[in-house]
């Protein structure tokens, strides 16, 4: 700090602060009262057409916010019962491959023991 002398023809930064806050705040009503303001005077002065306009409009916007929403949750659905069916899919597909396997090697195997069997009936002769 330094070591001048007070100046009070400087204002203070809190009486700054208070000087501009407090004639805008008071210019606004509170956010309650405007919203009970403007919902007064549409019902007081709104024709039928203003009423229908903005019943479309709140339409309109709430069936997009809606189906937003509803694409949202169709497609983690989606997801989630598709991952379930190829998890089940992936685990047939696999027990049947190793079942075809399984009776192919067996069938291999047969063979090569019915190769050797019979060659070496032939060498004996």
């Amino acid at each position: 700090m330094s070591n001048q002398a007070f100046d009070a023809s400087i204002p203070v930064l809190t009486e700054v602060f208070d000087k501009e806050e407090a004639p805008a705040a008071a210019a606004l009503p509170a956010q309650g009262t405007l919203h009970a303001d403007l919902e007064q005077r549409a019902i007081d002065t709104w024709t039928e057409p203003e009423w229908t306009l903005l019943e479309r409009r709140l339409s309109e916007r709430i069936l997009q916010q809606l189906q937003g929403r509803v694409d949202f949750v169709l497609e983690q659905r989606l997801k989630d019962s598709m991952e379930e069916v190829l998890r089940h899919a992936v685990a047939g597909l696999t027990a049947e491959i190793q079942q075809g396997l399984q009776q192919t090697i067996e069938k291999i195997v047969v063979r090569a023991v019915a190769q050797e069997l019979t060659h070496l009936q032939t060498l004996k002769k």
